[in-house]
Protein backbone atom coordinates (compact mmCIF):
# COMPACT_ATOMS: atom_id res chain seq x y z
CA UNK A 1 0.00 0.00 0.00
CA UNK A 2 1.53 3.31 -0.65
CA UNK A 3 1.64 5.96 1.49
CA UNK A 4 1.22 8.68 -0.93
CA UNK A 5 -1.89 10.34 -0.70
CA UNK A 6 -3.68 11.96 -4.11
CA UNK A 7 -4.30 15.12 -3.29
CA UNK A 8 -7.45 17.06 -5.24
CA UNK A 9 -8.81 20.41 -5.11
CA UNK A 10 -11.34 18.80 -2.84
CA UNK A 11 -9.17 17.33 -0.13
CA UNK A 12 -6.15 19.92 -0.22
CA UNK A 13 -7.32 22.36 2.16
CA UNK A 14 -8.26 19.56 5.04
CA UNK A 15 -4.79 17.87 4.28
CA UNK A 16 -3.29 20.62 4.82
CA UNK A 17 -4.96 22.26 7.62
CA UNK A 18 -4.97 19.13 9.72
CA UNK A 19 -1.74 17.91 9.47
CA UNK A 20 1.81 19.82 10.59
CA UNK A 21 3.73 18.90 7.69
CA UNK A 22 2.65 18.08 4.09
CA UNK A 23 5.10 17.44 1.07
CA UNK A 24 3.44 17.67 -2.31
CA UNK A 25 4.78 16.16 -5.61
CA UNK A 26 3.18 18.00 -8.79
CA UNK A 27 3.59 15.86 -11.72
CA UNK A 28 1.91 14.62 -14.94
CA UNK A 29 1.90 11.26 -16.80
CA UNK A 30 3.87 12.38 -19.78
CA UNK A 31 6.49 13.56 -17.39
CA UNK A 32 10.14 12.03 -17.53
CA UNK A 33 11.70 13.52 -14.67
CA UNK A 34 8.54 12.96 -12.65
CA UNK A 35 8.41 9.42 -13.17
CA UNK A 36 12.59 8.97 -11.92
CA UNK A 37 11.54 11.08 -8.77
CA UNK A 38 8.60 9.33 -8.06
CA UNK A 39 10.26 6.29 -6.60
CA UNK A 40 12.43 8.45 -4.54
CA UNK A 41 9.23 10.41 -3.39
CA UNK A 42 7.65 6.66 -2.65
CA UNK A 43 10.64 5.63 -0.70
CA UNK A 44 10.80 8.86 2.01
CA UNK A 45 7.01 8.97 1.92
CA UNK A 46 7.80 5.11 3.20
CA UNK A 47 10.16 6.38 5.54
CA UNK A 48 8.83 9.12 6.74
CA UNK A 49 5.12 8.22 8.30
CA UNK A 50 4.68 11.04 10.33
CA UNK A 51 4.79 13.49 7.46
CA UNK A 52 2.06 13.26 4.95
CA UNK A 53 2.92 13.13 0.94
CA UNK A 54 0.45 13.70 -1.52
CA UNK A 55 0.68 13.73 -5.03
CA UNK A 56 -0.85 16.09 -7.38
CA UNK A 57 -1.27 14.88 -11.02
CA UNK A 58 -1.41 18.39 -12.81
CA UNK A 59 -3.58 17.17 -16.14
CA UNK A 60 -6.41 15.80 -13.28
CA UNK A 61 -5.62 18.62 -11.03
CA UNK A 62 -5.39 21.78 -13.16
CA UNK A 63 -6.64 24.26 -10.61
CA UNK A 64 -4.48 23.40 -7.95
CA UNK A 65 -1.91 23.65 -10.09
CA UNK A 66 -2.92 27.24 -11.36
CA UNK A 67 -3.15 28.60 -8.14
CA UNK A 68 0.13 27.94 -7.06
CA UNK A 69 1.38 29.09 -10.40
CA UNK A 70 2.62 25.51 -11.12
CA UNK A 71 4.97 26.26 -14.32
CA UNK A 72 7.64 23.08 -14.70
CA UNK A 73 7.20 19.82 -13.23
CA UNK A 74 8.51 18.14 -10.85
CA UNK A 75 7.47 20.22 -8.44
CA UNK A 76 7.92 20.09 -4.80
CA UNK A 77 6.19 22.46 -2.38
CA UNK A 78 6.69 21.72 1.38
CA UNK A 79 4.18 23.01 3.43
CA UNK A 80 4.58 23.54 7.74
CA UNK A 81 1.55 24.36 9.57
CA UNK A 82 -0.34 25.66 7.11
CA UNK A 83 3.04 27.66 5.78
CA UNK A 84 4.53 27.35 2.43
CA UNK A 85 8.23 27.51 3.45
CA UNK A 86 9.70 25.34 0.11
CA UNK A 87 8.63 25.19 -3.42
CA UNK A 88 10.69 24.57 -6.33
CA UNK A 89 10.73 22.47 -9.70
CA UNK A 90 13.20 19.78 -10.61
CA UNK A 91 13.44 15.82 -9.51
CA UNK A 92 15.63 15.71 -6.22
CA UNK A 93 18.26 12.53 -5.67
CA UNK A 94 17.35 10.64 -2.63
CA UNK A 95 19.75 12.21 -0.81
CA UNK A 96 19.40 15.45 -1.35
CA UNK A 97 15.41 15.55 -1.06
CA UNK A 98 15.82 13.36 2.41
CA UNK A 99 18.38 16.61 3.80
CA UNK A 100 15.37 18.89 2.25
CA UNK A 101 12.74 16.42 4.53
CA UNK A 102 15.11 16.81 7.60
CA UNK A 103 15.73 20.96 7.09
CA UNK A 104 12.11 21.27 6.57
CA UNK A 105 11.40 18.87 10.12
CA UNK A 106 13.26 21.60 11.97
CA UNK A 107 12.28 24.58 10.47
CA UNK A 108 10.14 27.45 12.79
CA UNK A 109 7.12 28.99 11.09
CA UNK A 110 6.53 31.53 13.57
CA UNK A 111 9.69 33.09 13.96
Amino acid sequence: MSSVIEVTSENFDQLVSQNKLVILDFWAQWCGPCKNFSPIFDEQAKRHPEIVFGSVNVEEQGELAQEFDIRSIPFLMILKENTLIYGEAGALSSAAFEELIRKALVVDVNS
